[in-house]
């Protein structure tokens, strides 16, 4: 094989490698945005909204109420803002504040997480039944 065959052959290698490498790209591309899509779709209006501190419901409220409150988490507190249907943590004691920092929430099933104070905001899509005596949900 003399040094023009093995520069054509390191070519054609080096073409087949590219359209692979473009094939790959393409494909998580397709796959990233029908991914994407796929969470959009699955987002429904919220009705709902479920505050849990250390894994136990403290409040479930309308998200069509008008609140403005103060959530005892564990070592702290937030203040919980409801307002024209959407749901935000506006103030905080903790040393981070990502919870003020996520902005406001509306559908299900978005949410706002406090770590230090263990506190949990979910929106949801169904109304919550509580049972009276245990306080549980149906």
């Amino acid at each position: 094989m003399n040094e023009t065959e093995m520069k054509s052959d390191s070519v054609e290698n080096g073409n087949k490698s590219v359209k692979k490498d473009i094939i790959i790209v393409a494909a998580v591309i397709v796959i990233g945005a029908a991914l994407i899509l796929l969470l959009f779709l699955l987002k429904k209006p919220g009705k709902t909204v479920v505050v849990s501190v250390d894994g136990k419901t403290v409040a479930t409220y309308s998200i069509s109420e008008e609140i403005d409150t103060v959530i005892r988490g564990v070592g702290g507190w937030n203040r919980l803002v409801i307002s024209q249907g959407k749901v935000s943590v506006s103030d905080a004691d903790c040393p981070d504040k990502l919870c003020v920092n996520q902005g406001q929430i509306s559908e299900s099933p978005d949410s706002i997480v406090c770590l230090p104070h263990k506190l949990i905001v979910r929106v949801e899509s169904e109304d919550r039944e509580l049972d009276a005596v245990s306080g549980e949900q149906k």
